[in-house]
């Protein structure tokens, strides 16, 4: 493709009761669709996707890719399917301001936006995480909660080593 990936991260530490989200993606992400329960990919598309650089911009690379309701696959022969197209979204979204911060060491070309939703399906990372990654945690609803409630980790290099910043928040499940 003509460009170098960002150095892979090492293995996230565990955050018991957390979500984790991330609103940018280092070139080089590759995440995979996965249709929700009861729908299946429709043949012949893929669920994967990658960043890469297309025209000097960071931006997802997406396959013709559609989840399809398993009772319309087996109820009828015809080729009868629900239209779910979308249109790839144009804008990228800036970072909050104290992420930009963080980010400053990193060119933000080099990062993709959050990916377009597609109905009936979930997101989830096929690699490692890159250099440059913030990660957004939060506290999972029903576990006790301790100040602070959200927080955040970057992947970023200390010398010659890359490394995970620590996170200021904790979830615990006392009960």
């Amino acid at each position: 493709f003509g460009f170098l990936f960002a150095e892979k991260c090492p293995d996230l530490p565990s955050t018991d009761f957390a979500d984790i989200t991330a609103e940018m993606y280092p070139l080089g992400t590759k995440l995979s669709y996965e249709c929700d329960s009861g729908y299946d990919r429709r043949a012949g598309t893929s669920n994967k996707i990658l960043c890469l650089r297309i025209e000097q911009v960071a931006s997802w690379d997406y396959k013709d890719f559609k989840c399809i309701d398993k009772k319309i696959l087996l109820s009828t022969a015809s080729t009868t399917e629900l239209d779910f197209t979308q249109k790839p979204e144009r804008k990228r979204q800036s970072p909050a301001p104290q992420e930009r911060e963080n980010l400053s060491e990193f060119d933000q070309r080099d990062f993709c936006g959050p990916p377009r939703t597609i109905p009936h399906a979930s997101l989830k990372l096929t690699q490692r995480y890159y250099l440059g990654q913030v990660l957004h945690f939060k506290c999972q609803s029903g576990y006790d909660k301790r100040p602070p409630t959200s927080g955040t980790r970057v992947c970023k290099k200390e010398g010659a080593e890359v490394i995970w910043t620590s996170l200021d928040m904790r979830c615990t499940n006392d009960s």
